[in-house]
């Protein structure tokens, strides 16, 4: 959606490699009002255009398709993408009707610029998740490649919204990557024995950071996004998801077992 950071343009470098010197690395660049709810940031939202055609320049990228939301939905659209297994929980749960607007727009930009293979950040896991499953049933024939987070030197997941912290807040943010850290290594060397001490550890620790507010924080099999409860048979399938407030500043961040 723009204000372009290290993350984006790694995304555009793995697609750089993945098309080869002979194929064309196209990036989309939309704030998409139909993923944002009524009182979020979406008048707010970081728009930089030259900075970030700049950036896709220097990455590699061939074309920049940057639409305005007239030309991308009729007055009377009617159609959207509803999704109702991996998008039902997370993201999906706190903010009602995300997703809908996420699969609508991505299949119409799937569908204007007709790509073999795609690229998304694995720091949205839920959006990765949601758009795997929507080109797998309705039978996009288009590759979907995970891009790892990228983070500052102190953790923080990258993000527009970065943009948005006080110093105060952006001082205490890295606490959200240090207790998803914690807690997948106790669940990975048995230090805990159930998710759920593992996910109280990471809400205490959260919570020891005065100006964080948590929207949610559950852990889920890997694939299929299902919360997961009690002992932990098959650790490797284990991811934990938290989105945080800081402020009016949301942040997520997931990390998996390796």
């Amino acid at each position: 959606m723009g204000a372009l950071h290290r993350g984006h343009t790694s995304l555009f470098d793995i697609a750089r490699e993945s098309a080869g010197p002979d194929g064309d690395v196209v990036a989309t660049i939309f704030v998409n009002p139909t993923q944002f709810g009524p009182n979020e940031d979406f008048d707010a939202y970081p728009r930089q255009m030259k900075q970030d055609l700049d950036k896709c320049e220097a990455h590699g990228v061939d074309l920049v398709f940057t639409p305005e939301a007239a030309s991308m939905y009729e007055g009377d659209a009617s159609i959207s993408i509803h999704e109702d297994a991996v998008s039902s929980s997370l993201c999906g749960s706190s903010r009602p009707g995300h997703f809908d607007g996420v699969c609508t727009v991505v299949a119409k930009l799937f569908n204007l610029t007709q790509p073999d293979a795609a690229v998304f950040g694995e720091k949205d896991f839920q959006q990765l998740a949601v758009i795997r499953r929507m080109v797998r049933d309705l039978d996009f024939p288009i590759k979907i490649i995970p891009g790892p987070t990228v983070r500052e030197e102190d953790g923080l997941a990258l993000s527009s919204r970065n943009a948005y912290l006080t110093p105060a807040e952006r001082e205490q943010a890295p606490i959200i990557r240090k207790a998803l850290l914690a807690a997948i290594s106790g669940i990975a060397d048995g230090g805990f024995g159930t998710v759920e001490e593992a996910l109280l550890f990471a809400r205490q620790t959260i919570e020891m950071a005065s100006l964080a507010e948590i929207d949610y924080l559950e852990a889920f099999h890997h694939t299929s996004l299902i919360p997961l409860s009690g002992p932990v048979e098959e650790k490797a399938e284990v991811r934990i998801a938290t989105a945080v407030f800081f402020g009016k500043t949301r942040l997520i961040d997931n990390i998996g077992i390796s």
